[in-house]
């Protein structure tokens, strides 16, 4: 772990806007989509060009990227499981649901607290909730879009 903390951001063309992230003792604590980034953001992390690369299509699921999820736990155990889904494949919120520990596909209640956690994933991208084809993004639509495309979904 680092003492690094920041705000780093670049912009894309295939997304037509910024990438940017927020890191703190090197972990990445927010992922977002800015159409423009603040002017303290830095442009140069090992991160962005991962990024950029997965971008232009090298395949990447961030999974050695250690995100700081300060949900709650039930969230945690709903965005800990979408890393888990491999790129280019798309799963159901149902799906995801079962994948979650200590939550059932079949319960209402269980399948709202998947949709909320996708809603409020703090790392997009990094936490690839554009793979759930059936539920919320936490990215902009139009990213979310590009995103699947790029994957093939």
């Amino acid at each position: 772990m680092t003492d690094e903390a920041g705000i780093y951001a670049r912009e894309s063309s295939y997304l037509d806007r910024h990438v940017q992230f927020g890191e703190a003792q090197g972990r990445v604590i927010s992922v977002s989509f800015p159409d423009s980034p603040p002017e303290d953001a830095r442009t140069d992390h090992d991160l962005l060009d991962r990024i950029d690369g997965y971008l232009e299509g090298v395949e990447s699921d961030f999974g050695d990227v250690t995100v700081a999820l300060t949900v709650p736990t039930d969230q945690r155990a709903v965005l800990e499981a979408v890393r888990e889904i491999p790129y280019g494949e798309s799963i159901s919120c149902e799906r995801l649901a079962s994948m979650s520990a200590g939550l059932s596909a079949d319960d209402d209640e269980d399948r709202r607290l998947v949709r909320t956690a996708l809603a409020g994933n703090p790392a997009p991208l990094l936490i690839p909730d554009h793979r759930v084809r059936d539920g919320p993004s936490a990215a902009p639509p139009t990213v979310e879009q590009r995103l699947r495309s790029l994957e093939g979904l």
